[in-house]
């Protein structure tokens, strides 16, 4: 009789690309009942890995404040509960500015979850190493900083054009070439072209007057850009491999790689490239501001809220929350930053693992409503009108030069309510502000987006 993938799924094992090899050696071989048991021993999988029977234990360090905020919080921690039967996760927390990003189980912005041995893609999600960072600029007109910055700066899709991109440094392009994710011409490519891009989104460009010195500061916060999308597409796609091996019951978001895998090694040494192209895109964009204004930098400081962080074998995903703990950073420059909203202060903060917030903090305001709800409690108003009740006494510029108002302050959280549970929940302690005089955001880049304009002259 000839032997075929029906007799293998009898014997217990799960239909596999190994299936149509092991069946011709089989057949080809004649293979009696007992050398076909001991053949198939090399191929047999270890026991799917079941999620935990109730969910790990979490920090809840927020509560609704308004009603408003009783359906966001409800719904975080409602994603908490069943994001925490993941089976690598042993601990969590969750932040004020906390709201959910997508249907139950997946982690919430403002979340941090830490597993054991285990990295996974979806907790940091496609922009990989959203970060800000800070350089004090010393007693130089504001506005003459944001309009340098201006000048400089990139939003919007896609890479800047040839002639005006930011080198990528050499080191850290021979680096991308040794690693297994990364090692991808195209990739490198649009990570060239990338440099000195801050997106669209919350992203932005700060600038603002420190409350303890008066000095200029400017903020730019954005992660790692269409290289670290790439990056997450490709981890994304090994990790559900892996959970469709070990633990087909975990949800697809939540697969992991399991780090003392080769492939786990390569995606956290992959993971720090993406880091340090980041860091290295906002220092582009800063040092850039510095030498047209001919000046030296008095201070910087950066940190990444979008990100994992390694701890023995435990794995910190933080997605949407500020890590204070020494031993996340390697490059510690100075204290961390927290920007609300652009008519709100940058915080700058320190703080130490304590009970409740596991060496996180928050990383902004958060959002109550999405960006569609919050468009259409606004509808009774014109966007101009929005946009002058909103930003009045700011310098305000959209690269686009289309408003975007769900990017405008009422937006987000509130941030006194924020700042409140922070102290509140005693997370961190904050020790200056960046007051805020203007900001560049990416503006509305759908409203004229390239494939638009192609559409209505096609039409025409």
């Amino acid at each position: 009789m000839e032997y075929n993938g029906n007799n293998l799924i009898e014997l217990g094992y799960r239909p596999a690309k190994w299936f149509k090899e092991a069946i011709q050696y089989i057949n080809e071989n004649n293979l009696d009942e007992n050398q076909i048991k001991a053949y198939l021993e090399q191929f047999r999988q270890p026991e799917p890995i079941s999620l935990h029977e109730a969910p790990k234990d979490f920090i809840i360090n927020i509560r609704a404040e308004h009603e408003s905020e009783n359906d966001n919080v409800e719904k975080v921690i409602k994603t908490m509960n069943v994001l925490m039967k993941t089976p690598t996760l042993v601990a969590g927390a969750i932040m004020p500015d906390a709201c959910p990003t997508g249907p139950e189980g997946h982690i919430p912005v403002g979340g941090v979850v830490v597993a054991k041995n285990a990295i996974h893609p979806g907790f940091h999600s496609a922009d990989i190493c959203c970060s800000v960072m800070l350089t004090d600029f010393g007693k130089i007109e504001p506005k003459t900083v944001l309009d340098t910055a201006h000048s400089i700066t990139h939003f919007g899709y896609g890479g800047r054009p040839r002639g005006e991109q930011m080198p990528m440094s050499q080191e850290l392009m021979d680096s991308f070439r040794e690693n297994m994710f990364l090692n991808d011409e195209k990739l490198i490519s649009i990570a060239r072209s990338h440099m000195g891009t801050q997106g669209d989104g919350n992203h932005f460009l700060f600038v603002g007057t420190s409350k303890n010195t008066g000095n200029t500061m400017l903020v730019t916060h954005h992660g790692s850009r269409a290289p670290g999308a790439a990056l997450y597409d490709k981890g994304m796609k090994v990790a559900n491999r892996f959970r469709e091996e070990i633990s087909p019951e975990t949800l697809k978001e939540n697969a992991w790689i399991p780090y003392e895998t080769e492939e786990g090694q390569s995606y956290w040494e992959a993971l720090q490239l993406i880091r340090n192209w980041t860091k290295e895109n906002h220092t582009s964009i800063h040092d850039a501001v510095l030498n047209a204004l001919e000046i030296e930098k008095e201070d910087r400081y950066w940190n990444e809220h979008n990100f994992v962080f390694k701890d023995g074998d435990l794995f910190y995903h933080a997605k949407g929350a500020t890590p204070l703990d020494d031993k996340f950073m390697p490059d510690i420059t100075g204290p961390r930053l927290i920007p609300l909203n652009m008519s709100e202060p940058v915080l700058i903060v320190q703080g130490v693992t304590n009970e409740r917030n596991l060496g996180f903090a928050p990383h902004g305001a958060g959002r109550n409503f999405s960006r569609t709800q919050h468009k259409k409690s606004l509808a009774h108003k014109t966007i101009e009108e929005v946009f002058a009740e909103e930003t009045q006494g700011l310098d305000i510029r959209f690269f686009s030069n289309e408003i975007d108002i769900s990017e405008l302050p009422t937006a987000y959280k509130s941030a006194n309510n924020v700042r409140a549970q922070i102290e509140e929940y005693g997370l961190c302690e904050v020790m200056d502000e960046v007051m805020p005089y203007g900001c560049i955001m990416a503006g509305d880049i759908q409203k004229n987006a390239p494939w638009k304009k192609k559409k209505k002259f096609r039409k025409a």
